[in-house]
């Protein structure tokens, strides 16, 4: 596993699995919400939780590591699988497709930053990396059900994947490498994004500007 020296790449690894079955979730929960079939929700899933890592990868120059180890395309498939099976039990928890879509940017825009460490970026690209891994996920899952991403509406998307990014980028530029640091970078993403979507936190938006158009039926 690509990691920076002195991080766990346990920790790392434990990170990236959770990250693509949460994304997973978020993806098959929308799936289920769309009435898909049992291979629509799975695929959705998959292709969900696997695309944050897959563009990272690319972006960075490396083989994915969704194609190296199978235990990422099993993370998303079982994810699929207990949204089909047990879609009701989880959309009795409110807003759940957001609440697991939080969790999976947080995840992935700290593996993502820390990956983009390993192969030489500097603190900046490395940011920015990280907050790419984060909302690639949500980004296809929206375009796959032809809807606006989210990441393009209001409220905070980015800008909490940006912070938790850079709560790792900064402690390894400060020669920290305790392993608390990525799961706070995780958990302030994570905390940042949950407020924002409790509160009705948006990002700024140009003065004056008109109100959101409601998007056609289809």
């Amino acid at each position: 596993m690509d990691v920076p020296e002195g991080f766990d790449p346990g920790l790392i690894l434990a990170l990236n699995l959770a990250g693509t079955f949460v994304f997973g979730l978020s993806g098959g929960l929308a799936g289920v919400r769309a009435r898909l079939d049992l291979v629509g929700v799975v695929v959705l899933a998959a292709v969900v939780g696997l695309a944050g890592g897959i563009i990272r990868d690319v972006l960075i120059g490396t083989s994915p590591a969704t194609f190296r180890d199978w235990r990422y395309l099993a993370a998303a498939a079982a994810a699929g699988l207990v949204c089909f099976f047990a879609g009701r039990l989880l959309e009795r928890a409110e807003r759940s497709v957001m609440v697991f879509d939080a969790l999976g940017l947080a995840l992935f825009a700290v593996t993502g930053a820390t990956k983009a460490l390993r192969f030489g970026l500097g603190p900046v690209q490395a940011v920015l990396l990280g907050a790419i891994t984060g909302i690639g996920g949500g980004m296809l899952r929206d375009v796959l059900l032809r809807q606006v991403p989210t990441v393009l509406r209001e409220g905070l998307y980015a800008i909490p994947a940006l912070l938790g990014a850079a709560v790792l980028v900064i402690a390894q530029q400060a020669g920290s490498t305790n392993p608390v640091f990525p799961v706070l970078g995780a958990s302030v993403c994570a905390a940042v994004r949950l407020f924002a979507l409790r509160y009705g936190v948006d990002a700024p938006t140009p003065p004056h500007s008109p109100p959101p158009t409601k998007e056609p039926s289809r």
